[in-house]
């Protein structure tokens, strides 16, 4: 969400304020195609509306009440595996079963006039959340019944944590990739706190302002070098490519000699990183650019390839995008058309493919995805966790449509109860999802 980038906008513009369970700034552009023609391999992009405010529709966080809690799909049940976290974003599966837990928020930094007031105001209403934790929480369930006995804090800020988000484990060491760098750290699956200080790896860009600070991390399969997501640092690149470099990639770190390059480009803001079981294949969650009205362009899934470009920020599913001067054209026909559209505006942050999952025949091959919700789009999209089918040669089947795995998460006064991130199946087969605005990890299983 690029808040800052649109500071000078949004000074001057009116708070209409709260009506039906919504932030509204000046009157959104109404949506005039089917969200279901907004997902799949072949997306609907014809209905360009281009903003010269950015369109705000923002869902206030109210939280879960009671016993209430998300709708599961038909054929599952959903169940509460911790609750009380703060701004519980990311998880990580141990081999030992244990579930580490990233809680964590954008990083502090001085509030930069009367605008950048307004606007985090509006999006701590939003997250509900406003201080990052900056812990890594470890939950155990050593009982096997579903609902973590054990909580702990194996990382926090004393440990060198900075807004972290992605985790992975190579032989011994747990890397955690904070906004502004890759850090490592000595741990033996069992232990339930660490107190090395941690050992920077390498710095990751994070110059003011860091739109799209979260960061994550996978272990390439030979173990050797380590994936690491870099979202930009604007919409479109209206700050100038200096304060990108480096930014909208997927970066390949080489953690023995500290060093770095460009693995994949183009790539505006990539969240979810995930290996598909048949193929190998490396693919990536992919949050589209703004102010092209609430239908363009859909976020996306796509193949994670060495030398791979997205089109970041010259184009959107290899079609120019005629505000960023100076043009590429040169560049268009080297540019990748992304797998599979996910809906215009839906976050898409979480990726988990079925695997191990044990939720049924339905569920057993393709991909889960955490859609966080929009923020400028009317009517609002996301905010629920779909499943999307693959096919036998581990690529999103064409002729299926995507299922909705877990939603309510939008009560009916389009108030926000929750909102979902990370997913991830955990050791015993369930699906768990990450909820930063309900503070709490839900558990998906096979109703029984």
């Amino acid at each position: 969400m690029n808040w800052r980038t649109h500071a000078k906008i949004i000074s001057g513009l009116v708070v209409v304020g709260l009506a039906g369970g919504y932030w509204y700034l000046s009157t959104p552009s109404q949506s005039e195609i089917d969200i279901a023609k907004l997902y799949g391999p072949n997306p609907d992009l014809t209905k360009v509306q281009q903003e010269a405010f950015p369109s705000i529709v923002i869902a206030k966080v109210k939280g879960w009440q009671g016993n209430a809690k998300p709708v599961a799909a038909p054929g599952l049940q959903v169940a509460e595996f911790a609750r009380d976290l703060d701004h519980p974003r990311w998880m990580k599966l141990l081999p030992n079963g244990d579930v580490l837990v990233a809680e964590t928020t954008q990083p502090s930094r001085p509030t930069q006039g009367i605008a950048d007031w307004i606007a985090r105001r509006i999006m701590k209403s939003a997250n509900g959340s406003g201080i990052s934790a900056n812990r890594i929480t470890l939950l155990r369930d050593s009982d096997g019944d579903g609902k973590v006995d054990l909580r702990t804090a194996l990382l926090t800020a004393e440990n060198g944590l900075n807004s972290p988000y992605g985790m992975e484990l190579v032989d011994g060491t747990l890397y955690v990739a904070n906004t502004d760098s890759l850090m490592a750290f000595p741990y033996k699956p069992g232990d339930t706190k660490i107190t090395a200080k941690g050992e920077k790896i390498v710095p990751l860009p994070s110059m003011p302002p860091n739109n799209h600070w979260a960061r994550n991390v996978i272990a390439s399969p030979d173990k050797k070098t380590l994936l690491v997501t870099v979202g930009s640092n604007s919409n479109i690149g209206e700050n100038g490519l200096k304060s990108e470099e480096y930014r909208a990639n997927v970066l390949e770190v080489f953690p023995k000699q500290k060093t770095f390059r460009v693995f994949t480009a183009g790539l505006r803001n990539p969240n979810g990183l995930a290996y598909e079981p048949k193929t190998g294949y490396l693919w990536t969650t992919v949050n589209e650019r703004d102010q092209l009205g609430p239908d363009i362009p859909p976020d996306y899934l796509a193949t994670v390839d060495f030398g791979g470009h997205y089109g970041w920020p010259w184009f959107y599913w290899r079609l120019p995008d005629h505000r960023v001067q100076p043009q590429r054209p040169d560049l268009q026909q080297y540019v990748k058309r992304p797998n599979y559209a996910l809906g215009a505006h839906t976050a898409s942050l979480g990726l988990a493919f079925a695997g191990t999952a044990k939720l049924g025949p339905k569920f057993a091959n393709g991909a889960f995805i955490g859609q966080h919700g929009s923020w400028n789009r009317n009517p609002p999209s996301g905010y629920k966790v779909i499943y999307v089918p693959f096919n036998d040669r581990g690529f999103p089947d064409a002729k299926a449509k995507p299922i909705d795995v877990l939603t309510g998460f939008l009560d009916a006064k389009g108030e926000a109860q929750g909102r979902p991130a990370g997913v991830i199946v955990d050791a015993a087969g369930g699906l768990l999802v990450a909820d930063d605005a309900g503070n709490r990890i839900w558990r998906v299983t096979a109703a029984k």
